[in-house]
């Protein structure tokens, strides 16, 4: 069980003068969730969204490039929650391939008759789904490799989940009301499956409990922790990767547009990638032998005394210097070797 402060979110007004450097050092470095009001509010699909629905419909379909994709299709009676249940594949929403012309249809049917089936149709790469899109919607702080993706539907509410990348949420069209839980409540949470999942990651089954549900008594010490933040056409959040959020879309039609990247990736290889890794290789041997690696994990990865050669000059700290100077090749070298048997 976790014990500790409730979240703070920090609101400020986006520099004009950031780049990715300055973005780092003045937002990220934090590793906390951050509101940048009015960072989309002059994009042409937030200029068009304020006009009408219509408005961004037609300016969506001018790039649409005719290709389907997965639709969640929820019944009313789930009013927009698309979750777990008890149908044969385990979810309580069907699955429909769905051109972006067909889905911008079906939610403006389900938006003027709450008799039909609400549609949520996220993660859409612009650049497969919307050419074009991207060069009218950049970001001047984030890296060119962080390419835009649209999701959109009637009100929704997303399952409580995380990434495992950095990510800037930008609501162009409805409103957005994230709930967050800091990396730290993970064991508080109650999580679901890693490999059966609602879209990819997996979700806190008890976020959204009422009090005292019997099946989630350690939920009780992450409720009063979590942060709500409602966004409003144009606003922005910065969400770090690992943070938990729940997201839930407050209008009849919405529309927003994230963005995914790495703020401080070394190189290709992932933090996730390495706790998989470390399941099968630790999780299972006996717990003296888990706290000795855990020793050893603090001492050399997670550094809470600093450098664990700090006590020697930099030119005797081998692969343990820098890894922009050259670390970072040959410790993925050796790790490739052992994978190998090497």
């Amino acid at each position: 069980m976790t014990s500790g402060r409730p979240v703070e979110v920090v609101e400020l007004d986006p520099a004009p003068e950031w780049d990715a450097a300055g973005f780092a050092r003045d937002v990220a470095q934090s590793c906390g969730p951050v509101v940048l009001r009015g960072l989309c509010r002059d994009w042409p699909s937030t200029r068009a969204a304020a006009r009408s629905w219509q408005d961004l419909a037609d300016y969506l379909l001018v790039l649409d490039a005719g290709l389907t994709g997965q639709a969640f299709i929820g019944a009313p009676a789930i009013a927009g929650r698309y979750h777990y249940g008890e149908g044969p594949d385990g979810f309580n929403f069907d699955r429909e391939s769905l051109t972006l012309r067909q889905a911008l249809e079906r939610i403006g049917q389900a938006a003027a008759d709450t008799s039909r089936a609400t549609v949520y149709m996220g993660s859409l790469p612009t650049e497969d789904y919307l050419p074009g899109f991207d060069l009218e919607h950049r970001v001047a702080f984030l890296p060119r490799t962080a390419r835009p993706r649209v999701w959109l539907g009637n009100a929704s509410r997303v399952a409580c989940h995380y990434d495992t990348y950095d990510n800037l949420a930008c609501v162009v069209a409805g409103r957005r009301r994230f709930t967050l839980y800091p990396p730290d409540a993970v064991g508080d949470l109650y999580v679901g499956p890693i490999d059966h999942t609602l879209a990819g990651q997996p979700v806190g089954l008890a976020v959204g409990a009422e009090p005292g549900d019997p099946r989630y008594p350690r939920f009780e010490q992450a409720r009063d922790r979590a942060a709500v933040v409602e966004l409003a056409p144009g606003d922005a959040l910065y969400l770090p990767k690992l943070w938990w959020h729940q997201v839930e879309a407050l209008e009849p039609r919405n529309l927003l547009v994230n963005y995914w990247w790495d703020g401080f990736s070394a190189g290709p290889d992932a933090p996730f990638a390495t706790m998989m890794l470390a399941m099968i290789a630790i999780a299972e041997r006996p717990p003296a032998e888990r706290q000795a690696w855990r020793a050893f994990f603090d001492h050399y990865v997670f550094r809470p005394d600093g450098h664990p050669l700090s006590h020697l000059p930099p030119s005797r700290h081998g692969i343990l210097g820098p890894l922009a100077d050259g670390a970072y090749g040959k410790i993925r070298a050796g790790v490739m070797r052992m994978l190998r048997g090497g």
